[in-house]
């Protein structure tokens, strides 16, 4: 017994559903030069990063943006959160403490315009810090928006 085994040759057409090419000889239409074509395209790369580093930058800025909105919610609650405590456990002069002890960790760039409000609310010791939103370069200009952190803490008799 005899086994043939036929297998497919590149201009047959079976893999891949490829048609069969014609012979280089009876080819048609202008011959290409791949090298030219390729020198034509040289720098393109550089003129789309060009084109583009406007945009990365900006992305850059919006997320520092972000971030600097981010670290004035954790400036402003942390600081309620001291100032209350320090409220709580002031024998005398409660707000005057409750203020101090609000403003003394912010940095200069937020406790310049920091509005601090504190005061006794039942059995609490309330404080309520208002920071402002710097623009890019803490300091410099800040946005119109404030963020507000607000705490408590039980009062000590």
């Amino acid at each position: 017994m005899t086994t043939t085994t036929r297998t497919a040759d590149e201009d047959s057409g079976i893999r891949g559903g490829r048609t069969p090419r014609a012979p280089r000889a009876t080819r048609t239409g202008p011959r290409v030069n791949r090298g030219a074509a390729r020198r034509d395209d040289r720098g393109q790369t550089a003129v789309e990063f060009l084109g583009m580093t406007p945009f990365i930058i900006l992305i850059m800025l919006v997320l520092w943006e972000c971030a600097l909105i981010g670290y004035t919610f954790s400036l402003a609650g942390n600081a309620a959160d001291v100032g209350a405590r320090k409220g709580s456990g002031a024998e005398f002069g409660q707000a005057a403490a409750c203020e101090a002890g609000a403003t003394k960790d912010l940095p200069d760039a937020w406790s310049s315009k920091a509005q601090v409000t504190c005061g006794p609310n039942g059995d609490l010791y309330e404080a309520k810090v208002r920071l402002k939103v710097p623009v890019l370069v803490p300091g410099l200009f800040d946005l119109d928006t404030h963020i507000t952190g607000e705490a408590g803490s039980a009062r000590e008799n």
